[in-house]
């Protein structure tokens, strides 16, 4: 009894345990039990018998005294008189070649019973629990209102610039001391000045809308915009600046409405709302350009290499005219392609988009314990939605995969925030928010 883990013995109880079948007959038409001639349903202890008679068989060999026919020992087994004698009965048993060594101890029944219990506990936790589905439910219903596969709400941004500047240009670009007052090649706009906080008040003037819009319209304080636009009668010197990182402003323009959508569709969870506004600012910080990556995943095509936002795609030259380094570029390009290749599908998405922003370890986190318990909640969904949804053999695989990827994609992050302030050293076109979320200074 010492190799049973005894603390699974109460669940026991409610199983009633039988010896496997030594092998089902699979002949056509009726058996009868070679005992008493009952109808029988398998081979039992390598005969084939009744369920009557191998409980009989069971019990028999378990007996601590021997049974004793009260005749000759001669007794005729039926069906209807084979409760009368049971020594006889058990010799019939014996002759029809019934094997008392196939009979299982108290201590092999006992872990039979035990590993039937596990086994009914691993099924029962490959189903999602009612509020796994809810919790499922409520990130689908949040990403669904804030992330647009067609990128049709992405619209008044500066247009994509494939051209490259020369050395010359860019000599001279970098060579000029920077004046923070001509050097911008826009104006910041009370929207663009926005910071987190702005967010979080009582009644968010631009987290209401789906809708984005980079251009400026003075008139209309109700279009959401979080980003500087660009006033040509006030800049028309500073519109003569050289600009090097051509894609960067429309880039820019592009990562500043996944952001604001991606604000909008933490603050839609409930759990989150729960947490005073420090935190959520926080998690937020930290999480934001790891959720990024992953709703841009959701785009990548994986044969083209392409980013493909609606009426527009991006190529991995786009995100290096921007001002990055090739070789981040083509690490976040090999990151997109080992994503897409394990074949997410929506839910697997949006779980994984809570797990990054429930991270308990961002640096200032206040309600370590209850933000702890909700990554542990979701990584028990994400994993128990693999288990129940997916087939074939590769799911055994896929969460400890996906796990994987959002590690890797955190120390990606990490680099790309160094290489989005030497970027803004040089050519300062990168919107406000964005500059907060890469900012080390945590609440």
């Amino acid at each position: 009894m010492n190799s049973i883990d005894t603390h699974l013995q109460p669940f026991c109880q409610a199983f009633t345990i039988e010896e496997e079948d030594d092998e089902e007959s699979e002949d056509e038409g009726a058996k009868f039990c070679g005992v008493c001639g009952d109808q029988a349903k398998g081979y039992h202890f390598n005969a084939l018998t009744c369920e009557g008679c191998k409980g009989f068989f069971r019990r028999a060999i378990k007996r601590s005294t021997p049974l004793q026919c009260s005749f000759l020992n001669k007794c005729i087994i039926t069906k209807n008189n084979r409760r009368s004698c049971q020594a006889c009965r058990f010799q019939k048993c014996q002759a029809i070649g019934m094997r008392k060594e196939m009979v299982m101890s108290e201590e092999e029944v006992l872990e039979r019973r035990i590993k039937i219990k596990r086994r009914k506990m691993r099924a029962a936790s490959s189903r999602l629990s009612a509020q796994q589905e809810k919790m499922i439910e409520e990130l689908l219903t949040a990403h669904r209102k804030t992330f647009d596969l067609d990128f049709s709400s992405f619209r008044g941004f500066r247009p994509m610039d494939r051209t490259i500047a020369s050395p010359n240009d860019l000599n001279q670009f970098m060579n000029e001391p920077y004046d923070p007052l001509c050097s911008h090649t826009t104006d910041f706009s009370a929207a663009a000045e926005q910071t987190f906080y702005d967010f979080f008040l009582p009644s968010p003037p631009f987290c209401s809308s789906s809708t984005f819009s980079c251009s400026s319209s003075s008139s209309s304080s109700s279009s959401p915009s979080l980003y500087l636009y660009f006033d040509k009668d006030q800049n028309k010197e500073s519109d003569q600046k050289i600009k090097f990182f051509t894609s960067l402003p429309h880039l820019s323009d592009l990562t500043t409405y996944m952001i604001h959508n991606i604000i909008r569709f933490s603050k839609s969870l409930q759990v989150f709302r729960s947490l005073n506004m420090e935190d959520q600012i926080t998690l937020l910080k930290g999480a934001t350009l790891e959720m990024l990556q992953l709703r841009f995943n959701m785009v990548f095509n994986a044969k083209t290499c392409m980013w493909e936002c609606g009426s527009i795609s991006y190529y991995k030259d786009d995100v290096v005219r921007a001002g990055f380094e090739s070789v981040l570029v083509d690490a976040l390009v090999k990151f997109h392609q080992n994503l897409r290749k394990l074949g997410l599908q929506e839910e697997e998405y949006v779980i994984a988009q809570g797990i990054s922003l429930f991270s308990p370890d961002r640096p200032g986190v206040q309600q370590r314990d209850l933000i702890d318990q909700q990554q542990e909640n979701l990584a028990l969904t994400l994993k128990t939605y693999i288990d129940s949804k997916r087939r074939g053999p590769e799911k055994h695989l896929l969460f400890p995969k996906v796990l994987a990827c959002l590690t890797e994609l955190r120390t990606m992050t990490e680099e790309y925030s160094k290489q989005v302030l030497q970027i803004q050293d040089i050519q300062p076109d990168v919107s406000p928010l964005i500059m907060e979320v890469i900012s080390k200074d945590f609440i």
